[in-house]
């Protein structure tokens, strides 16, 4: 019995028979070319362009009603992706320079590319190395003549398990006509598409397992655990017992789970709760009613603004905003003004799709400090957020904000962005107006922000990051990224207290709301509003439905008092204890 440990992807247990995925272009050929041959050779190489291209909008075009929202948009930027010249021009380019055949030349560059992400810092955009790699495997194949679908070349049991050394998006097709009990991959990490559309399909996943497929056989007996990241290769007898109990325990828990989507979402002893979730693109909204969400706390519009070589203009922002307005049928749509820099820079921006040339992008020009940068491009989103709140519930918050200085030059620009509307005759609508909490300065200052807002938003990621200076995605230090840490504990507490002692609504839409580990923490600090990833809602009301925000807060003052690190997950496990629960 060999166990393996990697990321946990789709929750729930795997158990099944292996079938090894055959991928990837074994060996890629070399040759010459004389130069008569180089038009045709280039001709080729153009045509395997247009052929993937075809496949990849046939496959967007056949995405099945019930699969992931994600799917669509991984699969749009495989086609972006395909478009760039340094996929689709450059190679041509090495064609050329060194006469030699298409594969040759795309493999030339499809290695400098590689290198160039393996230096990028940030895991999420090197991460973008895969989809790279699937678009290029993609080309390769059809250079050769080779299928470039996902098949398997025997009739599949019904407890199968596919082991891959990667995934791409297309490939995620397959799994809704086949009986496919889990996967896992060799490749791909926590923000890689592969771990993202794992969570989606609900499929039991795990990845980044790095040679899991040369140590398994055909057929071979393997469990995946996909709460625990981990794969047990060949496991003996008293193992597959004990976890065919967990498969049971987990399926039961899940169907009671389901029963609670339309279930009011009151604590034990009468509080109520908001759960929202947050969004990124229309297809995300049929999940809000699926799962019962009462409304968006959070969309994240700068995903508009990226894989793009021009600005969006207004009527485009604003078709899509009406669009999620509509759907969203009466809840509310809390908009975020466009978040771009750090891990987040568009190709139009200029110096090569770079706003921050700074040492540290982080602290650079980011956030709400680009928007006030570049007013035109701010206040045309602005004006678009305003258009569609005439069509129902909107809401919109300012990001990064530092201090009072930030939020009152935002606030101006939004009344010049109404006084532009009235002066052009067009109709708007009001908007609730908040700002996210998320730099120390702000948290501590926020007694002053709340005199101009009608709410805010806690987003936790970063003001974990920016309060203890460290980099989560960074593997030397990720340790230190402690969400409970004494000095967070204090400073959520301090602006979830003041803003309920202001009357403003107060929320959290950053990780720490869609983690269970601190449900119970929040509802304890005050929070009576959360925003997460749509998947967690169920799990969250869950506890919520059994927690008593009474006990809580006697018990939180511990907590409160406690400024040894050492000592929080224990202090974390007792007040996640059912003595916390009604009676």
């Amino acid at each position: 019995m060999l166990v393996l440990h990697g990321y946990a992807a789709g929750k729930g247990i795997a158990i099944g028979r292996a079938h090894l995925v055959v991928r990837g272009v074994s060996e890629v050929p070399q040759f010459d070319l004389a130069e008569n041959e180089l038009n045709s050779e280039i001709n080729r190489f153009e045509a395997a362009i247009k052929a993937t291209r075809k496949q990849l909008e046939q496959l967007r075009n056949a995405i099945p009603e019930n699969a992931p929202t994600e799917l669509g948009a991984f699969i749009s930027l495989h086609l972006m992706l395909l478009s760039d010249v340094t996929l689709s021009r450059e190679p041509i380019d090495i064609i050329e320079e060194q006469l030699i055949n298409a594969e040759w030349a795309l493999k030339i560059q499809t290695d400098r590319l590689s290198q160039q992400f393996d230096e990028i810092d940030d895991e999420y955009l090197r991460q973008r190395k895969q989809d790279m790699l699937q678009v290029v495997e993609r080309i390769q194949k059809n250079l050769i003549g080779l299928n470039t679908e996902l098949l398997v070349d025997t009739e599949l049991l019904e407890d199968t398990i596919l082991i891959a050394h990667d995934l791409s998006p297309a490939d995620t097709v397959f799994f809704k006509d086949q009986r496919v009990e889990g996967f896992v991959t060799d490749m791909g990490g926590q923000t890689s598409h592969t771990a993202i559309l794992g969570r989606s399909l609900n499929i039991p996943s795990v990845i980044g397992l790095g040679n899991a497929r040369q140590l398994i056989s055909e057929h071979e007996w393997v469990i995946v655990d996909g709460m625990a990241g981990v794969l047990i290769i060949a496991p003996d007898e008293l193992v597959l017992t004990e976890y065919r109990q967990r498969q049971r325990e987990y399926r039961s828990r899940q169907r009671q789970l389901n029963k609670l989507k339309h279930t009011a979402t009151t604590t034990a002893d009468g509080e109520e709760i908001e759960l929202s979730a947050n969004i990124e693109t229309v297809d995300d909204v049929k999940a809000i009613h699926k799962f019962g969400a009462d409304g968006v706390g959070l969309m994240r519009s700068e995903f508009l603004y990226l894989n793009r070589d021009t600005l969006p203009e207004e009527d485009e922002q604003f078709e899509i905003y009406a669009e999620i307005v509509k759907k969203m049928k009466g809840k509310v749509l809390t908009i975020r003004t466009v978040d771009l820099g750090v891990d987040k820079n568009p190709r139009w921006f200029g110096n090569n799709g770079t706003p921050n040339a700074a040492l540290n992008p982080a602290l650079g020009l980011t956030g709400i400090r680009l928007c006030h940068a570049e007013p035109v491009m701010f206040r045309t989103q602005l004006r678009a957020i305003l258009r569609a709140a005439h069509l129902g519930r909107v809401k919109l918050m300012f990001p990064m904000i530092s201090g009072l200085d930030e939020l009152k030059q935002s606030l101006s620009h939004l009344d010049t962005a109404r006084r532009q509307l009235s002066e052009r005759g067009d109709e708007f609508g009001d908007v609730e107006v908040g700002c996210m909490i998320e730099i120390p300065s702000a948290a501590m200052t926020v007694a002053s922000l709340l005199k101009w807002v009608d709410f805010i938003s806690i987003g936790t990621n970063d003001l974990i990051q920016y309060t203890l200076a460290v980099d989560r995605n960074d593997d030397a230090v990720a340790h230190l990224y402690q969400p409970a840490h004494p000095a967070l504990v204090k400073l959520l507490a301090h602006v979830i207290r003041t803003a309920n002692r202001a009357g403003k609504a107060v929320s959290v839409c950053g990780e720490m709301a869609g983690d269970t580990v601190y449900t119970r923490l929040l509802l304890g600090l005050g929070l009576r509003h959360f925003s997460m990833n749509i998947n967690n809602l169920l799990d969250v009301k869950d506890i919520v439905l059994r927690s008593d925000t009474g006990k809580l807060e006697n018990e939180i003052v511990r907590l409160l008092r406690n400024e040894d690190t050492d000592k929080v997950d224990s202090l974390l496990k007792k007040l996640n204890e059912e003595n916390f629960q009604a009676a």
